[in-house]
């Protein structure tokens, strides 16, 4: 057979035999590659180190520092665990387990629950089959032959993934006695896992669907190296500590009525006064940017969800229709086409463009109730929403706008680190796009030239964008370094068209707007949420909903505490005053576990000379100081939004 040529990363080709695995390219590149190589990317394709190289190609081997290699560690980590289940369980029937951001799970349907000892043993049996160096086999299987071997294992979830999902001829991995149809790639084998552990085991159904069959899904984690894997699980010890659904309670702060149904968030008094000051600052900055404040209906007719689109790309989401006097409404999922209306309402000249509409709307989409989270993940909530109706000749600027605006967010809110990401449309799957591949390629290029121009890294994302245009992602990153999805800045050329929008152009003819979607927060709520656990409730001084309480030492200077809570209260200070007939010591230390910025004492000493005697929530004893200084002081770090202090 003839040789083929393989080209490397770095431009240089190298021949070898037809047929040569990809293990034994490695091996003949170093044995340190060999050893370090967990895949290979042949063509752009990535491949098991044993696949046989037939033809000439680029290579590139897959390595642990890289994002696919991760990907591929922790998927091979799911098989390791189901391998570990099916030994030990042979009642554990394996549904899918893929990767994900943080780690891996893996489905499995059981009428017994695991067990926190399950778990334990089943942690120790993959220990087991890592210690054993336990290979990967990639085996292909005709489809009805392959249906046939796993009608026969019992795995009746497995024939339906097959029935549904499988090639002519499908790719299977064989883990020890462990058998699974998957497409692969995977390590060449479990003693390349290093370092991983189990989580939790949750409930979940089969394929998403709450009709279908109960699952049982573990979820586990696994990095390269042991000092990786400790600082990740340190940080889930902290993430635990700063749970915003443990501390809204202890702080009073917002609540999930069982009465009035899961995924809909009541603001108590302390979280209502945090939202008022995030809403009132971004309205004050709308107005200030050229956004007109609009308002639109909860409610509205069905029909302009099929016009829109989203009865055929977003049906799921959104909760049934209701029927009032023979006609159908629906409860909005989006904002979008009640501003188009408000487009709509008049004729629109270019003079008027870009017109800008923002709304603090309240949504509501339906979320499975194994999938919500708190303040996180819900099913109504109000988000800042804002649609750009412009020129095409002003989309670049128009975006740059937006995407200033995100930073502005992060500066204010006090993030200082973050992720951009461009979410773009899958070329092999059109029929998931409304528009034309013209439009696609206008729209995703003058998101990229404005990304490229403000001199913006970011992570291109394909087959990521929403159904009607290609995206802007702005993701900050919290205290303990997790990302959350912040602003979306969305190219829309589909909306326009559907509703007919006009304007009178220079040229004495109608034209088509461009439409931008823009959310800077993304929700109120779920940006609450990030809030209260980037700060883990001690929230700054000019969010914090109690900016200062006031500890009389005894009853007998009651009369001060109150001219000094007067006095802050008419500066614009939110202040409380404490006179429950409790020890001082005790008083302090509930107010440092409501994580009230300031605590201030006063005593005979501070009523003769007028001054009270600060405490700091983080740094404790702060000193004497006048009234009037201390006022000057609080308003300084309000009226300037610090964020450190």
């Amino acid at each position: 057979m003839p040789n083929i040529v393989l080209t490397f990363p770095d431009g240089a080709t190298k021949e070898f035999p037809s047929g040569i695995t990809a293990l034994e390219v490695a091996k003949s590149l170093g044995p340190r590659l060999a050893a370090e190589a967990l895949a290979a990317k042949v063509d752009g394709r990535l491949v098991d180190l044993s696949a046989k190289l037939e033809e000439s190609a680029p290579i590139q081997f897959i390595t642990p520092p890289s994002p696919e290699g991760l990907e591929i560690y922790r998927h091979s980590s799911a098989h390791l665990l189901a391998a570990a289940v099916t030994d030990l369980f042979p009642d554990a029937h394996p549904g899918i387990g893929p990767p994900t951001e943080t780690g891996f799970f893996y489905d499995f349907y059981r009428e017994r629950p695991f067990t926190e000892d399950d778990l334990k043993k089943i942690e120790a049996r993959m220990q087991e089959i890592v210690n054993a160096d336990v290979p990967n086999e990639r085996v292909h299987l005709p489809k009805e032959e392959g249906k046939k071997v796993f009608e026969q294992m019992g795995e009746f979830l497995k024939c339906q993934l097959i029935e549904e999902k499988a090639e002519p001829v499908f790719s299977a991995y064989r883990t020890g006695k462990f058998l699974d149809f998957c497409r692969g790639p995977h390590i060449p084998s479990m003693g390349r896992v290093k370092a991983f552990k189990l989580l939790s085991v949750a409930g979940a159904y089969w394929k998403g669907d709450e009709h279908s069959h109960p699952m049982q899904r573990i979820y586990g984690t696994a990095f390269f190296s042991k000092k990786d894997l400790d600082d990740f699980l340190a940080q889930i010890e902290e993430a635990k500590k700063r749970d915003h659904r443990r501390l809204g309670k202890e702080l009073d702060l917002f609540s999930i009525q069982d009465d009035a149904g899961p995924g809909l968030i009541f603001w108590h008094p302390k979280g209502g006064v945090i939202r008022k000051e995030i809403e009132d600052w971004l309205r004050t900055e709308l107005l200030a940017r050229g956004y007109d404040l609009v308002f639109t209906p909860h409610a509205m007719r069905l029909h302009l969800w099929e016009t829109s689109g989203h009865t055929n790309f977003y049906r799921e989401n959104m909760f049934g229709a209701m029927d009032v006097e023979n006609d159908h409404y629906q409860l909005k999922p989006m904002n979008c086409p009640g501003h188009i209306l408000i487009y709509k309402s008049r004729t629109r000249s270019y003079r008027d463009l870009p017109l800008r509409f923002a709304e603090l709307g309240t949504v509501y989409r339906y979320e499975r109730s194994g999938v919500m989270h708190g303040l996180m993940r819900v099913r109504g909530f109000t988000q800042d929403d804002a649609h750009i109706f412009c020129m095409p000749d002003q989309l670049e600027s128009e975006v740059q706008a937006c995407v200033e605006f995100a930073f502005l967010v992060l500066k204010t809110f006090g993030f200082d680190r973050y992720q951009v990401e461009l979410s773009a449309r899958d070329p092999q799957h059109s029929e998931h796009y409304a528009g034309t591949v013209e439009e696609w390629n206008l729209a995703e290029g003058a998101l990229k030239n404005t990304l490229e121009r403000m001199n913006i890294p970011f992570k291109h994302m394909p087959g990521e964008a929403v159904f009607y245009g290609p995206k802007i992602d702005v993701k900050l990153v919290d205290a303990i370094g997790r990302p959350w999805q912040l602003t979306t800045v969305q190219f829309d050329f589909n909306l326009p068209g559907r509703f007919g929008l006009e304007y009178a152009a220079a040229d004495g003819h109608p034209h088509t707007p461009v439409m931008v979607h823009r959310a800077l927060l993304g929700s109120i709520e779920r940006f609450f949420g990030v809030l209260i656990e980037h700060y883990a409730g001690a929230f700054p001084v000019w969010l914090a909903p109690v900016q200062a309480i006031v500890l009389p030492i005894s009853d007998k200077h009651l009369g001060y505490a109150r001219e000094v809570q007067e006095e802050l209260r008419r500066a614009g200070v939110r202040v409380q005053l404490d006179d429950r007939n409790e020890k001082l010591n005790a008083r302090i230390r509930d107010a440092q576990l409501q994580k009230i910025p300031f605590m201030l004492v006063v005593g005979e000493r501070e009523a003769q000379a007028k001054a009270v005697a600060v405490r700091r929530r983080d740094t404790g004893d702060a000193g004497s100081r006048p009234l009037a200084q201390f006022k000057e002081e609080v308003r300084s770090l309000i009226d300037t939004r610090a964020v450190k202090w």
